[in-house]
């Protein structure tokens, strides 16, 4: 589209939780438009979730919810050119972004994880994030150093 921004598209909420985080969650994990095959391993996850989880009085889709707050991150660093040299900018995030930023990366490394089904991979990489560790928490963490590393650079925002 020319000079205009796309706009944006509803999304339905989930059949089982009517919550439109899974809905978009359950998008990011699809693969090959396989949304039903999607929802079930969410599904399975939480499942799994729910049999595994210390906190008795949480449901499995708030410990899920947990652990995406626990991945998403606060700021970012973002390449700027300032007079030949380029530069590590620190900057906020939107919060629209930061959602996808702790989507993706936590289906990433639910993706590298060594357990037997996408189900059981996801379950311990969200039980993992909800007790702020696991890989995808690291990755936030990692971001927020680079972020603070380059704190000096932050009087060239644009």
């Amino acid at each position: 589209m020319r000079k205009r921004q796309a706009k944006k598209r509803p999304l339905l909420p989930d059949p089982k939780f009517n919550d439109q985080l899974v809905t978009r969650f359950v998008n990011n994990l699809m693969w090959d438009g396989k949304k039903s095959t999607a929802f079930k391993v969410f599904y399975d996850a939480l499942e799994i979730v729910e049999t595994k989880k210390q906190d008795a009085e949480k449901s499995a889709l708030e410990v899920w919810k947990d652990g995406l707050t626990n991945v998403m991150p606060h700021v970012e660093v973002r390449s700027r050119r300032v007079g030949g040299a380029t530069f590590q900018i620190p900057m906020q995030i939107r919060p629209d972004r930061k959602i996808s930023y702790a989507i993706k990366w936590m289906i990433l490394y639910a993706r590298r994880r060594n357990e037997k089904s996408m189900a059981a991979k996801l379950a311990s990489e969200i039980l993992a994030a909800a007790k702020e560790e696991g890989a995808a928490v690291k990755k936030r963490m990692d971001t927020h150093k680079m972020a603070e590393a380059n704190k000096a650079f932050s009087h060239f925002r644009f």
